[in-house]
């Protein structure tokens, strides 16, 4: 099930971003947050323009996703957002991802998202090939920006130009 989320939801979120970070090498952040340290994030997040969706299974939240904006204030950038995956480590590999993917892509008509772009550390191979399964394409490198685990690394942008899909369209990756 996706669906909006709520603050209810805010500890599993934070609880999963935390895990990419342990993992090291999938977010530029390095020490974990706690669920007071990202209530204005959450809050920041309007459900009608800039969203966070939550997977659930059995009422357990196991991934989310967010849309944000890019450059906030600066108007004529307001048709573009970036987006932003995470899924619990114990449901990699299941298509939670994808779900997400599907279902956020799906609604950018609605939300007025023309552009939506991720960025991810270039090493992130799984990452890498979603997008691309979706049709993001390269947009841009910045190499040698991060240093991670001793590891000199860089930052990958993947965008995707959303069509104006008729009311009630549902997309599906290739």
């Amino acid at each position: 099930n996706i669906r909006l989320a709520k603050i209810n939801d805010l500890e599993s979120i934070v609880n999963i971003y935390n895990q990419a970070i342990y993992d090291g090498e999938k977010t530029a952040d390095l020490n974990p947050y706690t669920v007071n340290e990202k209530l204005n994030w959450f809050n920041e997040h309007l459900p009608d323009k800039y969203p966070i969706y939550v997977a659930e299974e059995n009422n357990i939240v196991i991934g989310y996703l967010t849309l944000s904006p890019y450059r906030p204030g600066r108007i004529a950038l307001r048709f573009t957002a970036e987006v932003s995956y995470y899924v619990n480590y114990e449901h990699h590999g299941k298509g939670v991802a994808t779900l997400l993917l599907t279902h956020a892509i799906g609604k950018c008509p609605k939300l007025e998202i023309k552009n939506i772009f991720a960025i991810l550390i270039d090493n992130n191979i799984k990452s890498i090939k979603l997008l691309k399964k979706f049709g993001f394409k390269k947009w841009g490198h910045l190499p040698n920006i991060l240093e991670l685990n001793g590891k000199i690394l860089g930052h990958l942008y993947y965008g995707l130009t959303i069509k104006q899909y008729p009311q009630g369209y549902v997309f599906t990756a290739k």
